[in-house]
């Protein structure tokens, strides 16, 4: 193996510790990112007519329409919502286990 110039040298070792961080940054934040994106589109992709769940803003409600923008609630007897399919944090099943 050649000898490597010391200006070159110099360069390695200069750059390592930024390779370091785009590593660190992988691992510690866009991979977890992406896992919660697949996770939560895996869940509205399967959200299914009487499930329970509840909003980002904390409504409680089972689900009795949805089509493919819109989830329609049943918050209490004879009241009904619509809300954007986005706006579902989690299902309260999925939450227990």
């Amino acid at each position: 193996m050649p000898e490597l110039s010391p200006e070159i040298m110099q360069m390695i070792q200069a750059s390592w510790p930024i390779v370091l961080m785009g590593v660190i940054f992988y691992f510690l934040l866009y991979r977890p990112q992406k896992k919660e994106q697949q996770r939560r589109q895996q869940l509205l992709d399967n959200l299914k007519k009487g499930e329970k769940i509840v909003t980002i803003g904390g409504m409680y409600g089972t689900i009795t329409a949805l089509n493919e923008k819109t989830v329609t609630l049943r918050i209490a007897d004879k009241v009904e919502v619509t809300v954007a399919r986005s706006a579902v944090s989690h299902n309260q099943n999925q939450q227990k286990d």
